[in-house]
């Protein structure tokens, strides 16, 4: 994959802890599969309302991929589609951005 860029919505106090220690291990949900979910930029709507619906207090970081090297494997995930996983914590200094963040409303809403 190409892109230079990748998604991680966690949550705020999370990040706090991390920027604390430099680097972010995960939430629950990573640290049972062993990586650390991301997505790109056409994959976090989807990924928001799938597993962040009705969440408040959540940071949305952007992840720049070079700086992660070979800790990044694109892997299938739904509908076959490759998601970025990082196999290890997730360093700071690799995050470009983190700003407030408030999922899409879902399609009942």
């Amino acid at each position: 994959m190409t892109e230079p860029l990748a998604y991680k919505i966690v949550d705020a106090a999370e990040w706090r802890e991390a920027v604390a220690e430099g680097a972010y291990a995960g939430s629950a949900v990573d640290l049972a599969d062993g990586y650390i979910h991301l997505s790109t930029a056409g994959q976090l709507d989807e990924t928001a309302r799938k597993h962040y619906a009705g969440r408040a207090n959540l940071m949305l970081l952007t992840v720049d991929l070079a700086a992660l090297e070979d800790t990044i494997v694109w892997e299938p995930s739904r509908g076959g589609a490759l998601f970025p996983h990082i196999y290890g914590p997730l360093p700071v200094s690799a995050v470009t951005e983190a700003t407030a963040y408030s999922p899409p409303p879902t399609a009942e809403a």
